[in-house]
């Protein structure tokens, strides 16, 4: 298989919108993606991006992506933090997922990061092995907080 990976670019969007979904309905929440085209775009390519991606794609078109921002912990300092990282069901197992992951790494390293974070569902058993493969440090005893928008 013939794969490129490049930075994502503004006419990406709604193909990585889709990706987003296949994501939710994998992860068992398809009802919580909210986020309007305009506004992922707008998010990713407007007068502030706060988000930047990489995809892969072969000649069948783009069959993943990482999707990343800048975090600050005031503990460690610039992070990469990788929100969403997928890899088509038809494209897994083909080394797409190792190439992504490790150009994320990458950038992280160019940027002189002092780290790089993520979140993975503790049931995701292909998703768990995938990243013990590179050794990273699965924690525990942490919960995930938020507000909605209209609680703001």
């Amino acid at each position: 298989m013939d794969i490129q990976l490049r930075f994502a670019v503004e006419a990406d969007c709604p193909r990585l919108l889709e990706l987003i979904h296949e994501l939710a309905v994998y992860e068992k929440m398809p009802e919580e993606v909210t986020v309007t085209l305009a506004e992922f775009a707008e998010a990713g390519f407007g007068e502030q991006p706060v988000w930047k991606a990489f995809v892969a794609e072969n000649d069948n078109g783009i069959i993943g992506f990482a999707l990343y921002y800048t975090r600050y912990s005031t503990w460690k300092g610039c992070r990469l933090y990788l929100e969403d990282f997928l890899v088509t069901e038809a494209a897994r197992g083909k080394g797409v997922g190792k190439l992504l992951f490790e150009r994320v790494m990458k950038e992280a390293r160019d940027k002189n990061y002092n780290g790089m974070s993520w979140q993975v569902l503790d049931w995701n058993e292909p998703a768990l092995n995938f990243y013990r493969k590179y050794e990273s440090q699965l924690e525990d005893g942490w919960l995930n907080a938020s507000f909605s928008k209209e609680q703001l």
